[in-house]
């Protein structure tokens, strides 16, 4: 059985666009006069922003978690039902409920309780901000790990998104292990049946 806190869960994910590597996501329970560092949707921060915030939210709330789906995932489920499946898998790494779960976006991952979607959440409800934080601080860490491991794609810059440096090395290189071929481009630029 789930402890139910009072407060906040805020789901939110990261890299349902590009074109290369998982798609993650987090999970924040704020509670109620706990002091919150001033967040806002990772997309309008600075990296350097995002790293500072990471810590700060860490520190400063009772529970957090971030979990991934993989490429192989994407593939099989389509990336929209990957990425419900991040957030129900941070979700359910919490280890317990809050009073109110708020999820960014029109979509609800299946198996959360008296979960509400909230379009544009991330610029509404801190704890969705702090999980837009999370989860993108997580996959760029990876993407910049993918680098290494994949080198001559430039993943530790564009971290995966359809940049032109990335579309020239996916023609000149052909697909990695980590390049979604459900997405069009990479079927495209790879010769690739169509899904």
């Amino acid at each position: 059985m789930r402890l139910i806190s009072p407060g906040c869960i805020g789901i939110d994910e990261a890299g349902r666009g590009p074109l290369a590597g998982p798609v993650y996501a987090a999970a924040v329970l704020v509670v109620p006069g706990a002091p919150l560092p001033a967040v806002r949707d990772s997309k309008r921060l600075t990296a350097a922003a995002r790293e500072r915030l990471e810590l700060e939210i860490k520190a400063a709330v009772p529970a957090w978690a971030v979990a991934s789906a993989s490429v192989q995932e994407i593939d099989r489920l389509n990336i929209l039902q990957a990425s419900l499946l991040a957030m129900r898998r941070a979700f359910e790494a919490l280890r317990m409920t809050a009073t109110e779960v708020r999820v960014d976006g029109n979509q609800l991952p299946p198996g959360i309780p008296g979960a509400v979607a909230c379009v544009r959440g991330d610029a509404t409800w801190p704890a969705i901000a702090a999980a837009s934080i999370l989860a993108k601080v997580e996959r760029d860490r990876i993407m910049a790990q993918l680098d290494a491991s994949f080198p001559g794609y430039g993943f530790a810059g564009h971290k995966g998104h359809g940049t032109a440096a990335h579309l020239q090395a996916l023609q000149a290189l052909g697909p990695c292990a980590e390049h979604r071929r459900s997405f069009a481009p990479v079927r495209r630029l790879c010769g690739l049946p169509a899904a």
